[in-house]
Order: C-alpha cells, then structure tokens, then sequence
C-alpha cells in the first residue's frame, strides 16, 4: 500500500493553474518510454490481479485501506475506470498512425561513449524490453477488464471497455510476434573465441578440451534437436549439429536482421526488418523468459485471455522458452565439479564478465527448477545467491572506492549491436541488480521444499528486502519510490524521481513475496508424527472422561470438556497441512484434559 500510496502522489500531480484537478504524469528519472510507460501502470496493475486483498476488479469487494489509499483516484467505481483509462491512454501513445504497435526503447538506450547521443531513428528502433513489458501490462489488463465487466450495465461503459480490450489484445499479439522475431541462435566453430570462452567456463574439472566439447554435445543433444526443428527465421540451424560446432540460444535485443514476418490473420500493422545482430543477449533472454512465463500461467489459462491465434504463437515462444531454459541450464550446471555457474563472474561467449550476468544465469536455472524442483540445486542457487548478495555488498560493509558499487551506479553497460554497426553505437544500462536479486532469492524461497533450506533461503529474502527498502527516495520528507543507492552507499545522491523499472522490479519481488505467504507452510514430518502421536493420547483420554461422566457435570466441566473437543477436531483437520499448530491445539486439549481428571481426584479423595 506504501508503493500505491507514493505511486499516486509522484505521479497523479495537480495541473497547474486548476482549482483541484489532476493529471496523470508519464515518465519519471528515465522519461517516458513505451518500457518506462507500462513498468509505470504494472506498479498498480501486478498487485491488483496478482494478490486477492489488492484487488481492485470487483467494486463491491474492495478493501476500505485500498479506497483510502487511492482516493486521489476517486471511489471503487471509479478506480477501475480510472485504471482502464490509463491503459487506453498507454495505448493511444505508443500507436503509430497506421496502427502499428510502438515498442521502441526511446529514452531507455544510451551512447555506448559519453559525448555522442542516440539519433532520434535509434531511439524509435523497437527493443525486446517493450515487447516483453507489453505481455504482462496486456494480460493484466484484459484480464482486470474481464472481471471488472461483469458488475458493468453502463451500455457506455461497456462499449469503452470492449474497446479497450481489443486495442491490448492487438498490442499484446504484436509484442508476441516481436518475441518470436527476435529469438536468435548463435553457431560457432569449436576452435573459435566464442567457443574457447564457453568451454573454459564450463571446464571446471580442468578435464581435456576434445572431451569437454565431445560431452557438452551430448549433454545438449536433445536441446540441439529441438532447435533443428525450428525454421522461422534461424538461418543457422542446418550447422547446429555438426561435431566441429557448439551454439547458444536466446533472444537478441531486437528483431534480428534475419527475422522474416510473420502471418497472422489479424492486421497488426508494419512488421519492419530487423536491424539486430542475429545472436543471444543474456539480459534481453531473461528478460524475454519471464514475460513467456506470464502467457502460460494459471490466471491466464483460467481466464482464457488468449484466442486461438494468440494460442499458436504463444506455443511457439513455449517451445523456445523450455529450449533456453535447458540450454542454460545445462551450461550452468555442467560437468560432476563445482557448477560453472558457482565460478563467479559469469563471463559471456564474447568475454565480458560480471556479477549480474552470473544473477542472470541464476535466474534462468531457478527458473528450470521450478519445473523439476531439486532441493540440492536450489540449496547451491541459494549459496550463490548469499555469494552476489555479499560481492555486491548487499549484505556486508562496502570497502572504500569499492568496484562492487558499480554493479548499482552506473550499472553495468550492454552494447546493443545492430547487423550493421551503429554510429553512434549504442548501449542498454542494467543497473537493477539489487531488486532483481531479491526477486530471485523470493523465487528460491518458494520452490525450497526443505525446511532448513526454506529457512536460510527465507532469511536471505529478508536480508535483501532490509538493504533494498533502504534504498526508497525520501520527497518532500515524505518516503517515495525507487532507486536511490546513495541511501545505503557513499554515492553521490541521484535524481530523487523514480525509476519505474526499479520500482516495478520491487513490486514484482513484493507479488512472488505475497504468493509465498499464502502458501501453506512446508510440513515436517517429524513433527507430524509427534501431531499424530499425541492426537491417539488426547482422543483416548477425552474418550475416558465421556465415560466418566464429565460430560453429565457441572456447567465449567461440561463447557471445558466442549473445548477439548473442539480443539481436537481442529486438530484434526489441519494436521496434514499444519502439524505444529495442531500440536499447540493438542497440547492445551490435553492440559485441559488432565485438569479435569486432577479436579475429580481431588473430589474423590474429599
């Protein structure tokens, strides 16, 4: 509530020279993009249709904290409407003339050397970001306009709202599209530079190099077959399974000079020519795979946001998403040594290193293990976790002039390559490292089925939320959004305006946070046979006290001797699911219990 609550006041301002009114402001530290934009609205979109207390789709419902908290927006008939005007104005910005979807990166790319600037054509140039903010923003909406539409008669109303929903159906099967014309596979000899990178990443037993290439192709045989199976634009899949190559697979920062359109029944506008280099960026893939993840989730599926059409493109990103979650997960983790991936920093095919792509690789391989949970591999993600937690100095005392500040001011610059080079050339700044490692840990935290391991990952969880809720910007004395590092470092202080990106990353790790809480607690089994040991006592001994008349006493025995029932019937039923809470039922039964046999022995002996 804090977040809407400072959301509202930095970004809903009052227009000058009114008596009372506002406006919704766009932009904030970065400007206004088509990415900065929707990371704007997913801040309140995400909890609204992720967390059943934050809801805000069923008027009647929604919690009275909430309307106090978004009474700028008005009442709970008008927040939803006020949301959906939002959207449609989101949508209205970032749509061309001609009705093609806007993705462009905008003010988010940056010169790759201080002095130059992008060209206005760079900063229209579309960017996978935007198609992947676009997913989640597109499916939060639909389906925030399909509940909110059923306590809806306005026929106004409801003609605005269906309006809505076909303009960010559009968008969303454009920023599908977009996906599926930048996913990008790499082919490169064994005897190259990009080769020798990645087989001495992966090399962590020092074993001979003709056998770590013959077991890395076997190891990544099947991942290779699937990648053989897919034409679309992958002009190097026919050179995927010769021995005297390896390859990666992922998602370049853009639609790739070799992307060719694709058909869809729908008009959706241009589908332009790619102007990206034809190879995998570590950063756009995770980024990529967390937005395919939304498409094939519960509420999607349940709500049936998709149609049909939406549905075969949403199973072809399905497709690459499971190869790339294998591959890298197979890199990360290869070999009978330490994991590639505990050899920090991850260093890319093309030799730069650093601690936010070994966070991105653990991303992805906690990511595949939330298909197939392991807790070994998560107890080793969660060491590497605390491992970048501490070399960021996210949880240990900076060093003076420490380098490791670097990874949070200025961050860490990606140079965006087009097929042909760019002047002036160009970069992609990710400086979320801190939110997003939160995110993570949370992630690791809700897969763990251990205690132990749940415990040590949940304590890092709450290490890192500590560090990063320092980090809030403090605006007019009043605490406001994120990012300011220089709360916690010694930095300069920043821009005290918000970065949407890093505040829509903290949202994300506060939803995953909310979805474990709701969880039921792990069982421990131990504690389940103690549960189920002394349920046999309280039954029998509650049993014994029927029979001896307890029941037929006075008011106080028979209304305690009620309590105890009560208790173990309670008991009873939860203790599949909370053993300890029904040992702490069981043991008050049974203090009952023995007070009511010490009370008639004492009457007996009278």
């Amino acid at each position: 509530m804090d977040i809407w609550s400072a959301t509202a006041r930095v970004a809903f301002v009052p227009v000058p020279g009114s008596r009372g009114k506002r406006e919704w402001r766009w932009g904030g530290r970065d400007g206004s993009n088509s990415i900065s934009d929707a990371e704007q609205l997913l801040c309140l979109m995400l909890p609204s249709t992720e967390i059943p207390q934050f809801r805000l789709d069923e008027p009647n419902s929604t919690d009275e904290d909430l309307l106090t908290v978004l009474r700028p927006f008005g009442g709970a008939i008008d927040i939803p409407q006020f949301l959906i005007g939002l959207v449609m104005e989101y949508l209205e910005r970032y749509t061309a003339p001609d009705g093609t979807p806007i993705f462009s990166g905008g003010s988010y790319f940056s010169p790759l050397f201080p002095g130059e600037e992008p060209t206005a054509e760079q900063r229209a140039l579309p960017v996978v970001e935007s198609f992947a903010a676009s997913i989640p923003l597109m499916l939060s909406s639909l389906g925030f306009i399909k509940v909110f539409s059923r306590s809806v008669t306005r026929p106004e109303l409801r003609a605005r709202l269906a309006k809505v929903e076909e303009a960010a159906s559009r968008r969303l099967s454009a920023a599908m599209i977009g996906l599926l014309r930048s996913f990008s596979i790499s082919v490169f000899p064994v005897d190259s530079e990009f080769a020798t990178t990645l087989l001495r990443t992966v090399n962590q037993g020092n074993e001979p190099h003709r056998r770590v290439v013959e077991d890395l192709r076997v190891s990544l045989r099947e991942v290779a077959a699937g990648l053989r199976d897919l034409t679309f634009g992958l002009t190097q899949v026919e050179q995927i399974e010769r021995e005297d190559m390896l390859f990666e697979c992922g998602w370049s920062w853009s639609v790739h000079s070799n992307a060719t359109p694709v058909d869809f029944p729908v008009d959706l506008g241009q589908q332009v020519p790619g102007v990206a280099l034809d190879a995998p960026y570590l950063y756009f893939t995770v980024v990529a795979l967390d937005a395919i993840a939304d498409l094939n989730n519960d509420r999607t599926r349940l709500l049936r946001l998709l149609d049909d059409e939406q549905l075969k493109i949403a199973t072809a990103l399905r497709l690459r998403w499971d190869l790339t979650q294998r591959y890298w997960s197979i890199v990360a983790s290869f070999g009978t040594k330490r994991w590639p991936l505990q050899d920090i920093p991850w260093r890319t095919v093309d030799g730069v290193e650093s601690d936010y792509f070994s966070l991105l690789v653990t991303s992805i391989a906690a990511r595949n293990l939330s298909v197939r949970p392991n807790d070994l591999d998560l107890q080793r993600l969660g060491e590497i976790l605390a491992e970048l937690a501490n070399r960021s100095r996210m949880t240990r005392r900076p060093l003076r002039e420490d380098p490791a500040l670097n990874l949070h001011s200025p961050g860490v610059a990606i140079e965006v390559e087009g097929a042909t080079e760019f002047s002036p050339r160009l970069s992609w700044v990710a400086a979320d490292f801190a939110p997003l490692l939160l995110k993570r840990a949370v992630m690791v935290a809700g897969l763990v089925d251990r205690i132990d391991l749940r415990g040590d990952a949940v304590n890092l969880a709450d290490d890192l939320w500590d560090h990063v809720a320092q980090r809030r910007s403090v605006v007019d004395e009043e605490p406001g959004l994120w990012d300011d590092p220089s709360r916690v470092y010694p930095l300069q202080p920043g821009d005290p305006s918000p970065s949407w990106h890093h505040t829509v990353r903290v949202v994300e790790s506060l939803v995953l946070a909310a979805r474990l809480a709701y969880d039921q607690p792990l069982r421990s089994e131990s504690l389940l046979d103690h549960a189920h040991s002394l349920l046999a006592e309280a039954d029998h001994l509650y049993s014994q006290e029927l029979l001896a008349g307890t029941s037929e006493s006075g008011a106080p025995e028979r209304k305690r001797l009620e309590a105890v029932r009560q208790r173990i019937r309670r008991a009873r039923e939860i203790m599949p699911s909370r053993p300890g809470t029904a040992v702490s039922l069981l043991l008050l039964a049974l203090a009952d219990l023995d007070s009511l046999v010490a009370s008639r022995d004492t009457t007996e002996v009278f």
